[in-house]
């Protein structure tokens, strides 16, 4: 459907953080890790990130979460 879709690579960069800073949060959130991807669904050689996808961000080790996702692809 023309949609973007987002892989398993580097590290991501998390903007808008919610977590406020110690003593009050283990905040903020620098950098996400995604680690679980899709077994077989690749886009260019790399697995694609799913709603159930685990990540771990740095510096507080807080999962992050997938808030858009579409629900179904097709592949040509």
């Amino acid at each position: 459907m023309g949609q973007p879709v987002t892989t398993l690579g580097p590290p991501y960069t998390v903007i808008g953080c919610a977590n406020p800073p110690p003593p009050a949060n283990v905040g903020p959130c620098l950098i996400c890790n995604w680690i679980t991807a899709s077994l077989r669904v690749k886009v260019m050689g790399m697995p694609v990130l799913l709603q159930d996808s685990q990540s771990i961000c740095v510096p507080t080790g807080t999962p992050a979460s997938v808030v858009f996702t579409q629900p179904r692809v097709k592949a040509m």
